[in-house]
């Protein structure tokens, strides 16, 4: 008896995945190269004397690190920070400690709670974002006047709220990196 498979490809769930692997390019790039242009995308916006854009390469990587927890790992702060101290304006060195400190301390939490939902990770990024944006304009030399500190909410607001809509581009990002290409 004959099978009514032969000489041709199956087209269930699992036949189209036969004699395919992920891109070693996209699964180690995609997170990387999406964190370091996060990194440069506030260059491309009007300047302003309030600070209102959102540090999108820090974004990016409490994204990665939350959304997908084993992708960055935590030596990562390091070289993106540095990455992200060329083009942010802040002074050298300052992006390297905060990345780093960010990634060692979600680390913590997360070997703390090691379950966790999108509400728990948009709370913490939450958070991260407000101690980051306020130690990083003290580091710039900034006083912490309250003036200064009412010219920083837009720019928090802005980015806590921006945050899930960050999380659903990791997401997409992710099944990208995922994608299946046909061995050869």
């Amino acid at each position: 008896m004959r099978t009514a498979y032969r000489g041709t490809v199956r087209r269930d769930e699992f036949g189209s995945r036969i004699n395919r692997r992920h891109s070693a390019v996209l699964a180690y790039g995609i997170p990387v190269a999406s964190i370091l242009v996060g990194s440069i995308l506030p260059l491309l916006f009007i300047a302003s004397a309030v600070p209102l854009v959102p540090p999108m390469g820090f974004m990016f990587l409490l994204g990665w690190r939350l959304v997908r927890p084993g992708i960055v790992p935590v030596w990562a702060g390091f070289p993106l920070g540095i990455w992200d101290d060329l083009f942010s304006g802040f002074p050298f060195g300052s992006a390297i400690l905060l990345w780093s400190m960010t990634l060692i301390a979600i680390d913590a939490l997360e070997v703390r709670f090691p379950w966790h939902g999108f509400i728990q990770d948009w709370m913490t990024a939450g958070l991260i974002l407000t101690v980051y944006l306020l130690v990083a304009t003290l580091l710039s030399g900034a006083h912490g006047s309250f003036p200064m500190l009412l010219a920083l909410v837009p720019q928090l607001l802005l980015s806590v709220l921006l945050f899930p809509i960050i999380s659903r581009m990791i997401a997409s990002l992710d099944r990208l990196r995922l994608t299946r290409f046909r061995k050869s």
